[in-house]
């Protein structure tokens, strides 16, 4: 069953990806689509992948909505009065049938965390936790993974991250070494 605070997160993600969708006003869209990644990224924190979050915050939440900012900043809003799109019946159909089978998987998945998911009875689990230590000197086993056996995936999770912030320092036209 889902707790409290996933289905808050979950009705809020939900709630800002409409609202991203449906707003006329550009401004107000993108507001709410910072608002979605920020929701998203603390979903990727409540599933016990923070450094996914922490991505998805720094540059879906921070330098794209920064981007976008200084896009409108710098273009005319057209006029009007309507501060919804009006919706396509066939897409939102389409959308909300696809939302729905996916949605009718989720109950087949096991709990986030508990002990009878399969990854965490494989023999990849095993072998990390019997052999960190001895091959990384790392005393802490996910550290050990994310550094060390993930060290590609991390250094790449990182490159996105610096990269993302100098092409923000870029646009915004300032030095880095100033």
């Amino acid at each position: 069953m889902i707790g409290v605070v996933p289905a808050v997160l979950l009705g809020l993600v939900i709630a800002c990806a409409l609202a991203t969708a449906v707003l006329r006003d550009v401004l107000a869209a993108i507001i709410a689509f910072a608002a979605y990644s920020l929701g998203i990224a603390m979903i990727w924190v409540l599933l016990q992948a923070p450094d996914v979050g922490l991505t998805e915050a720094a540059v879906g939440a921070g330098v794209t909505t920064v981007l976008f900012l200084l896009t409108i900043a710098k273009t005319v809003r057209p006029p009007g009065d309507d501060i919804f799109e009006s919706l396509d019946p066939t897409g939102l159909l389409v959308a909300v049938l696809i939302v729905g089978v996916l949605a009718s998987t989720l109950g087949a998945l096991p709990p986030v965390g508990s002990a009878e998911t399969p990854v965490a009875q494989s023999q990849v689990t095993d072998y990390y936790l019997n052999n960190a230590y001895e091959q990384t000197h790392v005393k802490n086993a996910v550290t050990a993974v994310l550094a060390a056996y993930r060290g590609f995936d991390t250094m790449g999770e990182a490159v996105v991250v610096f990269a993302a912030g100098v092409g923000l320092l870029v646009v915004l036209g300032r030095e880095v070494f100033a």
